[in-house]
């Protein structure tokens, strides 16, 4: 490679709760107060990752709140998680269709 050409990106997908509020028609049920999602997200880094699930949940008529990260699927089994083959699957999906996936939505109520 010469010097003037970018070095490729190395993606990966992040695992992400993403903590929504209400919105009109954002779809939640009606007497849930917000919501929690799981999401796989690819990105180069997790700060990517991060953007493009916000920006995605924004297009869905969502309100991100707050985003947790709980890193890579190399990082998770590193840290002792035990990661299912169907969340596997999700991941391998976001991966290859450099995507979000929204896996899992559990509403809030008071």
């Amino acid at each position: 490679m010469s010097a003037d050409t970018p070095t490729p990106r190395t993606r990966d997908v992040y695992t992400l709760v993403v903590e929504v509020g209400r919105k009109a028609g954002d779809g939640l049920p009606d007497k849930a107060t917000g919501a929690a999602l799981l999401c796989y997200a690819a990105g180069v880094d997790e700060a990517e990752a991060v953007r493009e699930t916000v920006a995605v949940l924004k297009q869905a008529d969502l309100a991100p709140l707050d985003v947790t990260g709980h890193g890579t699927r190399a990082e998770r089994t590193e840290a002792g998680d035990e990661i299912e083959a169907e969340e596997i699957a999700l991941m391998d999906r976001a991966m290859a269709e450099n995507a979000v996936i929204v896996a899992q939505m559990t509403a809030f109520y008071d």
